[in-house]
């Protein structure tokens, strides 16, 4: 992750499910996702209460739940390998393709940050997955849309710096 100061050591991350989470593991899903499998939260409230009923509305069972963690970005900046994104960039189009594709790249990393492909950027990602657009196309095509963010903790030691604060119901 990018270098820390004392005044951002920590931040408030959400999850949303159809349950609440105390305890996060890293359990392997059922489809792929962005960032290959692990915990997924988001620095974005209304992005977590989404996701909490979509998960809701999908398994049919449960209500929205959004559950609040505190991340400690300075401990675990010393201690944990970490890729960030800053945007849609032709990297970021091909580790969520690789991920997707269920062949991560490179080196593993213990937490991954970076913009979420949702339900708009998906056709543009799958046409980028067929071959019906380059990298640059696809890029082009992602760049206006307001992508929400996501963490990816992949592993047991990126779990250890997440501290649960509480949770409520989704609006």
């Amino acid at each position: 992750m990018r270098s820390q100061t004392a005044s951002d050591a920590t931040m408030t991350l959400f999850h949303g499910s159809n349950v609440v989470v105390s305890a996060p593991q890293i359990m392997m899903p059922a489809r792929a996702l962005d960032f290959g499998p692990g915990f997924y939260l988001t620095s974005d409230r209304g992005q977590a209460e989404r996701w909490a009923v979509l998960k809701a509305r999908r398994l049919r069972r449960g209500e929205p739940v959004v559950s609040t963690f505190v991340f400690n970005t300075a401990e675990a900046g010393l201690r944990l390998r970490a890729l960030t994104f800053d945007g849609p960039t032709k990297e970021w189009l091909d580790f969520v393709v690789a991920n997707r594709r269920r062949t991560p790249p490179g080196e593993p990393n213990d937490i991954v940050a970076g913009p979420v492909a949702n339900d708009t950027t998906l056709a543009v990602i799958d046409d980028y997955m067929d071959g019906k657009y380059t990298a640059s196309e696809a890029v082009t095509r992602l760049l206006p849309q307001r992508l929400a963010d996501q963490f990816a903790f992949l592993t047991r030691a990126a779990l250890d710096h997440l501290a649960f604060e509480g949770s409520c119901a989704a609006r």
